[in-house]
């Protein structure tokens, strides 16, 4: 399959990138574009630490081919560039540890609070649910993304 060119808006900015269509946008924005935030987990859609915001929804990266950002908005955490409440907050309840699960759970938690700007701690926990934190646990994740609403 021969490579085409795909643009997107990326963190802002109108982007092309030279990849086959079915490389994942988690290679692309990794390898090709050097934006380590999402992280390369599983690689199976089972950790959630690669997840991206494509027009505002959380996607799992190393899952989505790059054909099907094309013309759409993708969000990453670098995006955020310690501009977003939530990252201080994460820090300062030390929401994380390892920090391996961090730009995932930091991007599913934007996304919920793009679409509820008082979600209970219940509706945190669901918005959560596909990423995985083996050090830190959930409960301050979840203290630090409702104080981050507040």
């Amino acid at each position: 399959m021969p490579s085409e060119v795909f643009s997107f808006e990326l963190n802002g900015r109108e982007t092309e990138v030279m990849a086959k269509p079915l490389a994942t946008l988690g290679f692309v924005l990794r390898e090709q574009l050097a934006l380590r935030g999402a992280k390369a987990g599983c690689r199976q859609g089972g950790c959630g630490s690669c997840t991206v915001l494509v027009d505002g929804e959380p996607m799992l990266s190393c899952l989505l081919p790059v054909a099907n950002v094309a013309g759409r908005s993708v969000a990453t955490v670098e995006g955020m560039e310690g501009q977003d409440p939530l990252q201080k907050v994460f820090h300062e309840r030390f929401a994380v540890q390892c920090g391996f699960c961090a730009p995932g759970m930091l991007m599913a938690a934007r996304a919920l609070l793009e679409h509820n700007q008082s979600p209970t701690r219940e509706e945190i926990a669901e918005a959560l649910v596909g990423n995985v934190c083996r050090c830190t646990g959930y409960q301050s994740i979840i203290d630090a993304i409702a104080e981050g609403a507040a």
